[in-house]
Formats: C-alpha cells, sequence, structure tokens
C-alpha cells in the first residue's frame, strides 16, 4: 500500500508513456526517403545513358566515284567548246522576199542543194526580155546574111559586065565611058558586100551582147535560189517565208541569213591553255575528251593546231583538238574538258572503273576496307586497292557501286554498326 501511491501520483509517467509510444514511427520516414534518393539517381542514370546513346559521331563524306585509267597518264587539262570548223550563215546575194524555204533545224543538205527561193518576179521578166532581145538580135543577123548574099551576086554581075566592057573596049566595040560606067558598078557592088558584111559583124555583136544580158538575168536568177556550199546540217534557221531578206543591208526588220549550217565532219574541240602550260604541249600529243554531254564516253584525239598568238585578256592559247573517230552524238557547242596525256591511251584505258578518295580507305585487322554509309550507321566493305587515277584510287569491282557514301577519314573509334551524322547537316 505505502509503495504504489506515490507511482500513482506521478505527474511525469503519462508523457513518458507517450513518447515511448511514437520513437518507432520515425524509422520508416528515414527509410522512405532514402528510397527516393535512390530512385532520382537510377534516373539521372539512364538518362545520361539514353543522351550518350542517342549521341551520333560527327563523319565527312566521301562518293563513290566513276573515274578512267587514261587519267594515270594525265600531263594536263583544259577546257573549251566542241567547234564545226566549216560553218556558214547562208543568204541569198540579192534582196527580196522570202518565198519558199525547204529545211529546218537537223536538215541534211549536200552541197548545191535548194535550200529556200526569193520573189524573183522581176527578175524573171528581165529574162524574158533578155530572151526577146536575143531572138532580135538572130533575126538581123539572118537579115544582114541575105543582104551579103545579095550584094555578093550584084558585086560577080558587076564584075562580069566589066569583064565584058573590057573585052568588047579591046575590039573597039564600046567606048571608054562604057568600060568606066561597068567598072564604077562593079566597085558599088564591092562595097555593098562589105557594108553586107560589117552588118552581119555588127548582128553578131548584138547576138553576143543579147546573150550575155541573158547570161546576166540568168545569175540574177541564181541569186535569188539560195543553195548549200557544202554537205553538211542545218544548225539554226534564222528566217521564214514571208521575210525581207536584205543580206548586204541592215534594214530594220528584215533577215540577213537565212540558215546557219555547219560540216559535221570538221568537228574539233577549240580549247584555252594557260600561257604558262603552252610548252608543255606539242602537235600530234596525245588527249583524251570527256563532254559534259555525254559524261559516260571518252573519246580519243589528237592536237591538230596552235594558234600561234595569246589571247591577252584571258593569258591563254587556243588549241585546236580533232577528235580521232567523230560520233554522231558530239554536237556543236558543247562543252569539253581535254585532257593532255604523256603517252596514247590503249582501248581498256577508256573504260570506266570505280575510284574513290584513298583517304577512305583504312586497314581493320589486316584487310582493306572502306565504311559506307548507310543511311544513319556505318558497313564495313572490304576493298581491292588498284592504280592512282589522278587523286583517285581505283578500286576492284565489289559490293561498291557510283554515287556511294564513304566517310572520309575515319578514325579508329568507328566501326561497323557506329551511328553517325553528317558533318555540316
Amino acid at each position: 500500500m505505502t509503495d504504489t501511491a506515490p507511482a500513482a501520483a506521478d505527474p511525469a509517467r503519462p508523457r513518458l508513456a507517450a513518447l515511448a509510444r511514437r520513437a518507432p514511427a520515425a524509422a520508416p520516414r528515414r527509410r522512405r526517403r532514402r528510397w527516393v534518393w535512390g530512385l532520382l539517381a537510377l534516373a539521372l542514370v539512364a538518362a545520361i545513358g539514353a543522351t550518350l546513346a542517342l549521341r551520333r559521331a560527327e563523319v565527312q563524306p566521301s562518293s563513290v566515284m566513276t573515274a578512267y585509267p587514261s587519267a594515270q597518264h594525265a600531263l594536263l587539262t583544259a577546257s573549251g567548246y566542241v567547234v564545226a570548223q566549216r560553218r556558214a550563215a547562208v543568204s541569198s546575194k540579192a534582196t527580196g522576199r522570202l518565198v519558199e524555204l525547204r529545211v529546218r533545224e537537223g536538215s541534211p543538205v549536200k552541197a548545191g542543194d535548194l535550200i529556200g527561193r526569193l520573189d524573183a518576179a522581176d527578175v524573171l521578166a528581165a529574162m524574158q526580155a533578155a530572151r526577146a532581145g536575143q531572138r532580135q538580135a538572130d533575126a538581123t543577123l539572118q537579115q544582114a546574111e541575105a543582104g551579103l548574099r545579095q550584094a555578093q551576086v550584084e558585086q560577080a554581075n558587076a564584075d562580069a559586065e566589066l569583064q565584058r566592057a573590057l573585052g568588047l573596049q579591046a575590039q573597039s566595040f564600046v567606048s571608054p565611058q562604057a568600060v568606066d560606067g561597068a567598072r564604077r558598078r562593079s566597085d558599088a557592088a564591092r562595097a555593098a558586100v562589105a557594108a553586107a558584111q560589117a552588118g552581119i559583124a555588127a548582128a553578131r555583136g548584138n547576138i553576143a551582147a543579147a546573150a550575155a544580158q541573158r547570161q546576166v538575168q540568168a545569175v540574177n536568177h541564181a541569186n535569188t535560189e539560195i543553195r548549200a556550199p557544202f554537205d553538211g546540217v542545218v544548225l539554226v534557221k534564222n528566217a521564214n517565208v514571208g521575210d525581207m531578206i536584205t543580206p548586204f543591208s541592215s534594214a530594220a526588220g528584215a533577215q540577213g541569213a537565212v540558215v546557219t549550217m555547219a560540216d559535221m565532219g570538221t568537228l574539233e574541240v577549240e580549247a584555252d591553255v594557260s600561257e604558262s602550260n603552252v610548252g608543255q604541249i606539242a602537235l600530234e600529243m596525245p588527249v583524251e575528251i570527256a563532254l559534259d554531254a555525254l559524261p559516260d564516253a571518252r573519246f580519243r584525239g589528237s592536237v591538230a593546231r596552235i594558234v600561234p598568238t595569246v589571247d591577252r585578256a584571258k593569258a591563254t592559247v587556243m588549241t585546236k583538238i580533232r577528235f580521232e573517230a567523230l560520233d554522231p552524238r558530239v554536237l556543236p557547242e558543247m562543252s569539253a574538258k581535254v585532257v593532255f596525256l604523256k603517252q596514247r591511251p590503249a582501248e581498256a584505258d577508256l573504260q570506266p572503273v570505280l575510284a574513290v578518295n584513298p583517304r577512305t580507305v583504312v586497314q581493320r585487322d589486316g584487310q582493306a576496307v572502306v565504311l559506307r554509309i548507310n543511311g544513319d550507321t556505318l558497313e564495313a566493305v572490304p576493298v581491292r586497292p588498284g592504280r592512282t587515277l589522278g587523286d583517285m584510287l581505283e578500286i576492284g569491282a565489289g559490293a561498291l557501286r557510283a554515287g556511294e557514301r564513304l566517310v572520309l577519314s575515319p578514325g579508329e573509334q568507328l566501326a561497323a554498326g557506329t551511328r553517325v551524322s553528317i558533318a555540316g547537316k
């Protein structure tokens, strides 16, 4: 009884009992905070890993090209254009209205073929007048010839009468006066013959003049006909039917040339060579001709002429290159690239091969490979390096094709499967 009374009277006991009941609840809260921080750390690590996984290596691309083995013999290059050495702006000598045009662009023509015709009504009328004049001169000649024959007959009669008179005078049967009369008639007949002969000469002169006039009108008529001066192809049609052709005038609304044509058998390349390099070229030097219009073809040629003057403005010398064999696809004014070669290329040297930049080829596991860009990943493709063609490296035919992109100067960290992005994009 004595011991329990004080315990019941202690006022701090209830607070101690409450604290004893609360103390175990703090431990779970600390454990929850540790789990939250752990989850945040895991999310951060996952985000960093995802960022690193999405990051791509930047690479410089280089394309697989088509090259030609003749490039290994290249000495220097020049550019120019295909030009027909025989080319003409065809017109007429006469002035008139074009009434007929028989050709168009691309029409082949032979030397002398009629291309067009001018209105020649006035020339035709003059030709008719010349023919009439010639017929009149022919008639005058016939008349003069008839007069000559008549004069000759009269002269023969007068001469015979004179001879009879002289014979009779010798026998004293006629007087001297009669003989003198016969002699005068003979002289007059002889003069008439001479006059008739002069008339014939004049008539023949008139015939010659009439023939010359007729020839003049024939030439004038020919001048109204426009004919091809040589075999070739019409390049440009400069006039149409109804246009006024005035080749020697610059009248407004008038045309000069009717067509422009060229001899396709005289096609050459005119290339400008820098005057600092002209000493490296020589006549008959072999060249390779590449045309922008025919990128997959190469043509053999040689230096035909070197124009002996320098273009002061461009500091170049014009060089004329002949084709070894003309191709019908080659046309005037095509732009051309000329490669001067140290030796004549073989036929195989003009066949295309695949080539790459030498810096795209690397050694991996003792094998030459290139890293091909396929979408955004890399593929390792084994190659067989060949000849050096200028600044390119020939590779054997295989899995690569022209136009595909390769990695230029790939580092050791790049390998098949690596995701990449193109630098500059």
